[in-house]
């Protein structure tokens, strides 16, 4: 009987972790894995073990990441979803890999979710006349500068993947819909109502990728059946580039689709939004990298994935119709 692979999964019980990690344990195959997951809260742990899920409780900030390099020393492959611009778990992770292919001379792999942030200009919503980058011009993507966050992870992991182990990288966009944390939503959800207004930066031109949380799903699931069958045909390291998007918004268009969905729910005064300045975002949310994040056109071509076999079914109209239930489920945590 041949032995058990083993996963090591980051991020399991967040809204992308969970579908993923429920596209594992679904997965045809899964009687063959051995799925390891860190987990802060003892009581998702338990219910995780239910599921036949072993479990390490932990932290990406803790002090001490050893956990982080003994687990990833034990894993034929990683899987990490958790947060993807703070370089130490990422240095222990890939510690780790390192020890494990150093012992068993096989190269274990490495999914790790990034951002699409790397690629965004400084419109403040004034156009959206940025090309979409294609994730195949990988010289495009790869002479980036290490500025660009979140380049300062992937660029260690693209260097780690030359030094031998195998390491793939799923570039996100803001936030996958259907999933109550889509980034922009947030954001402007919250400006707006210290503003007294659903907003838009700018004139709201700028433009961002979208994709269901569904659909992100099947992309790791692509990625990590492709990667066990044709692994040379899943391109990794300087070329492990896969983008998850398949429609695109404007900030014009999620500020109407805020305040349409708050007057349906009688919260909202307004179904029209108004332009939130610059300064005023500032006000609100100081963090200068945040209000230049939400005003810029973050565009892409997510043709690597779609090359494998991956078919995203959401498109615009679902975006559109999605907001509505999130933004009622941010009322219901008490979001203002």
């Amino acid at each position: 009987m041949s032995s058990k692979l083993n996963i090591f999964f980051t991020g399991a019980t967040g809204y992308i972790g969970g579908t993923v990690l429920h596209r594992l344990l679904q997965h045809p195959d899964a009687a063959s894995f051995q799925i390891t997951a860190l987990i802060r809260s003892a009581e998702k742990g338990e219910k995780l073990k239910t599921l036949g899920v072993e479990v390490i409780l932990g932290s990406y900030t803790d002090e001490n990441l050893g956990f982080l390099i003994e687990a990833a020393s034990n894993a034929d492959v990683v899987v990490a979803i958790a947060n993807s611009i703070t370089l130490s778990p990422t240095n222990a992770i890939l510690a780790g890999m390192k020890i494990k292919y150093e012992k068993s001379g096989k190269a274990p792999v490495l999914i790790h979710t990034s951002g699409s942030a790397f690629v965004m200009d400084d419109a403040l919503g004034s156009h959206s006349d940025q090309p979409a980058i294609s994730d195949l011009d990988v010289d495009k993507l790869n002479a980036i500068p290490v500025e660009a966050i979140p380049r300062n992870i992937d660029i260690p992991i693209i260097e780690a993947d030359k030094a031998g182990s195998r390491l793939w990288t799923a570039f996100r966009t803001s936030g996958p819909w259907n999933s109550e944390n889509e980034f922009s939503l947030v954001h402007l959800y919250q400006a707006g109502s210290r503003a007294q207004a659903r907003s838009y930066i700018g004139k709201g031109l700028n433009k961002w990728c979208a994709v269901d949380v569904e659909d992100t799903a099947d992309l790791y699931r692509v990625i990590f059946d492709n990667i066990r069958s044709n692994p040379d045909a899943a391109c990794h390291g300087p070329e492990g580039y896969y983008f998850a998007g398949n429609t695109e918004f404007s900030g014009l268009e999620i500020g109407r689709a805020i305040s349409e969905a708050l007057a349906d729910l009688g919260v909202g005064t307004s179904r029209k939004p108004r332009a939130l300045s610059q300064e005023e975002f500032e006000a609100f949310y100081p963090i200068p990298f945040l209000a230049r994040m939400i005003g810029a056109n973050s565009l892409f071509k997510a043709d690597r994935g779609r090359a494998l076999g991956w078919n995203p079914k959401q498109g615009k109209a679902e975006f559109i119709a999605s907001m509505k239930p999130e933004v009622e489920a941010l009322i219901a945590k008490g979001g203002n």
